[in-house]
């Protein structure tokens, strides 16, 4: 397997990603699934800004990446695949796109959001979406680095 990472973090491409997963993980690519990114390359850009040379950056589509997880699993580069948000993640499933792991890293205090984990806020949708995301085979855990314990989903009720 060579997606090394699959992980929502709603700030995508930063420092604890690229230098806290990107290099123990020695990633050698990242792929941002986002649908309104994939659209703006003005955005783009700014993400390329933060991210050495060397770690190819990629920005899709939900349904982009659909066609490409395959693609990724058999390049022999290891990558990471970054999502913003629950939604994205579940409409990839919708799509038939499976996922074997998926990281739950930053994502962030929003209005309906409740604290599950310091890093981890979620909604009562999207964390039943995330348990139709495990039940359907995806191992789901939550950790904001490398160093720390992974923190199963059901932990986060």
């Amino acid at each position: 397997m060579t997606v090394a990472l699959a992980r929502i973090d709603d700030r995508l491409v930063h420092g604890q990603v690229v230098v806290g997963w990107g290099r123990p993980l020695r990633a050698a690519f990242v792929a941002v699934v986002d649908d309104a990114l994939a659209a703006s390359e003005w955005e783009q850009e700014l993400y390329r800004m933060g991210a050495p040379d060397e770690l190819a950056l990629e920005f899709v589509t939900v349904a982009e990446a659909v066609a490409r997880i395959a693609q990724w699993e058999e390049d022999p580069r290891p990558g990471m695949v970054l999502f913003a948000d629950v939604a994205a993640v579940a409409a990839l499933r919708r799509a038939g796109a499976a996922l074997p792991k998926l990281n739950l890293g930053g994502i962030h205090h929003r209005p309906g959001r409740r604290e599950r984990l310091p890093y981890v806020f979620l909604t009562d949708d999207e964390f039943h979406a995330l348990e139709g995301i495990a039940a359907a085979g995806t191992e789901v855990t939550a950790q904001d680095v490398p160093a720390t314990r992974p923190v199963a989903l059901t932990e986060l009720r």
